[in-house]
């Protein structure tokens, strides 16, 4: 699915923002699909089985964090929300509900857009062990288990390999320190924080160019972790 091909849904009450946001996107090329409330836009996206949801929070007739558990329900489609709550809690919650990405209010249209354009590329992306991660100086293979670093083999622990594959799945996206727990540690060890700054610190120091200002192993304050990759050669 080539980016400018793809179809946009945005669920945004207010007609100026939903105006230009949908203008930004035709702009680039894609298709969309205009919702101004969080009922018609449950029912278009099942009706237009968009590429991406652009979810707005604060909707007229009922919250767009029901919006995005309903798409959850039935589509793995990655979903941005484009929200004025700037809260830390507001955000936890919106990823809990399954969002992939946070964009807040007021926002820049070129960082709407690249974010959109993350979006598309985690969403074609073959499922994560296929192919390696290139971090800088460092290649991980999943599939194979290997790690180097400029050329030379890194050890790292099943664990840490766990994390990576974890971060690789959603690959530019933010993924929740819950999500990552779980995944990674299992349900019972959903509290536990502390691991996650652990093993990142360790993965940092293992596979970053310089740890104490990393560039693929990003911390989103207070929500999760965010894995960026370079692009393939």
């Amino acid at each position: 699915m080539p980016e400018a091909r793809a179809t946009i849904l945005v669920v945004e009450d207010d007609p100026e923002i939903r105006r230009f946001v949908c203008s930004a996107l035709a702009a680039e090329g894609h298709k969309v699909v205009e919702s101004a409330n969080a009922r018609r836009g449950a029912i278009d996206a099942t009706t237009h089985r968009p590429d991406v949801a652009i979810v707005d929070l604060g909707l007229p007739d009922f919250d767009g964090l029901e919006v995005i558990r309903g798409i959850r329900r039935w589509s793995p489609m990655p979903v941005i929300v484009l929200s004025a709550r700037s809260r830390e809690h507001a955000k936890i919650e919106a990823f809990d509900a399954g969002a992939d990405d946070y964009v807040t209010k007021p926002f820049g249209v070129g960082e709407l857009l690249a974010r959109v354009r993350v979006a598309l590329r985690h969403a074609v992306r073959p499922a994560s062990g296929e192919g390696a991660l290139r971090l800088g100086p460092s290649t991980i293979d999943l599939v194979a288990r290997r790690a180097t670093r400029d050329g030379a083999e890194v050890h790292l622990t099943p664990t840490e390999f766990r994390l990576v594959g974890c971060l690789a799945k959603h690959a530019g996206m933010v993924v929740s320190h819950k999500q990552l727990l779980g995944e990674v540690w299992g349900p019972t060890h959903l509290a536990d924080t502390h691991y996650l700054r652990i093993y990142m610190k360790q993965l940092r120091d293992k596979l970053e160019a310089d740890p104490l200002r990393p560039r693929h192993f990003i911390t989103e304050t207070g929500v999760g972790y965010r894995l960026l990759a370079d692009d393939p050669a």
